[in-house]
């Protein structure tokens, strides 16, 4: 019984896929939850109290006040009880509601009172989905830390064949098992994490810099948050937005900037994943004006910029880890160990653009981690979001 002592709240709209609220009702007590069925009044136009009632063993609760007696339901109460509260199926109205706050029915004002994680699973008509609204509508509730829980493809009520079906009961409830309900590994810690590139001034218009997209330190910023770690993300120019609301974003531009940002949070951290693609080196004497193109040669001298990991590494405390990347070309191996020792790294990830599908501007990678110990540990091509986790795994380890 993976859920036994865990309160949930199940919201259920007016759709089709209501029908899959029972087993999924029926899964969750299995399991041993305490399971609150709140039903929107166009929800029991598919499917009766009765029969939610008799799965849940509690009394379904749909309007603000109870019948004729003068009782009133309160979401506040119930917003304070639940440890999850699912929105299954969620239909397009349902979803507009909860993300822009109209509070005219009972399982909306329930939402809006919830202190717990939130999960909601879209249904709906293929067109519906792809509609832009509804797209917009499903950013803005990842925006606020809710979890979507991606429709699949396949035949609907409308006869049509697309994307709007609601995912399957059982691949929901591990969703609830894996990813909300169990117990989060970095509550109550803080993390520096740096992503991108940084832009180092030729002049006011140009700029020397290098292709990295951000997206490893990204995903590694939001596997921390997902186990509760409180994230501060020092980010060089990235077109990437951030989806858990316990990262912060502190934008930068320039190496200088990066480093000062990090010196300033690193020392109340727990950890530091040094992701970013910082400039090896920066103009001396950065122009005022933009330079004019002539036909002369243009020589741009250039000065090293600081190592903000090895800088970290001089100040790093014995409860503090430090985590950096190493980008080689040749004698991979040897370059990152020696990197790590250099800097006084707990682990250095190392990657490879000799490996098809690893480096900049893309969404997969493949990495060696190699520790203290001179262990390495290597993975297969993975997407960078899994090659995060694996990241966070060995932090984790390594705190405990």
């Amino acid at each position: 019984m993976r859920l036994k002592g865990k309160n949930i709240i199940l919201g259920i709209t007016g759709s089709i896929a209501a029908y899959k609220a029972a087993y999924l009702l029926r899964l969750l007590v299995k399991e041993g939850a305490e399971v609150q069925v709140v039903i929107t009044p166009a929800g029991k136009e598919f499917i009766t109290p009765v029969t939610l009632s008799a799965l849940s063993n509690k009394p379904v609760i749909s309007e603000f006040f109870g019948a004729n007696d003068g009782t009133w339901n309160s979401h506040v109460d119930l917003g304070l009880w639940a440890n999850l509260m699912v929105v299954a199926p969620a239909t397009a109205a349902t979803i507009a509601k909860m993300a822009h706050g109209v509070a005219d029915n009972m399982l909306i004002t329930t939402y809006m009172s919830a202190k717990c994680p939130v999960m909601v699973a879209p249904a709906m008509d293929l067109d519906m989905f792809a509609h832009p609204s509804t797209g917009e509508n499903l950013k803005i509730l990842q925006s606020y830390g809710n979890i979507i829980v991606e429709p699949q493809e396949g035949a609907l009520a409308s006869g049509l064949e697309g994307k709007g079906r609601m995912e399957e009961p059982e691949q929901i409830l591990e969703v609830i098992v894996n990813s909300v309900i169990r117990k989060k590994k970095l509550l109550n810690r803080t993390f520096l994490v740096t992503a991108g590139p940084t832009h180092e001034k030729i002049d006011p218009v140009r700029f020397i810099g290098n292709y990295s997209s951000g997206k490893m330190g990204y995903a590694i910023a939001e596997s921390l948050a997902n186990e509760g770690a409180e994230v501060k993300l020092v980010s060089g120019p990235v077109g990437i937005t951030t989806q858990n609301n316990n990262i912060e974003v502190i934008q930068v531009e320039s190496a200088s900037q990066m480093y000062e940002a990090c010196h300033n949070y690193y020392p109340n951290c727990d950890g530091a994943v040094m992701a970013a693609a910082v400039a090896d080196y920066t103009p001396s004497t950065p122009r005022a004006e933009k330079v004019k193109k002539t036909r002369d040669n243009l020589e741009i001298k250039l000065k090293p910029t600081e190592d903000i990991a090895a800088s970290l590494g001089k100040i790093k405390a014995n409860h503090q880890i430090l985590v950096g990347f190493a980008l080689e070309t040749n004698d991979e191996y040897a370059n990152a160990t020696k990197k790590m020792e250099k800097k006084n790294l707990d682990f250095i990830v190392l990657n490879s653009l000799n490996d098809v599908g690893a480096g900049f501007g893309v969404d997969t990678n493949k990495v060696t981690f190699i520790d203290r110990g001179n262990i390495h540990q290597d993975f297969e091509l993975k997407g960078k979001e899994e090659v995060a986790d694996d990241i966070v795994d060995k932090i984790v380890t390594l705190l405990s």
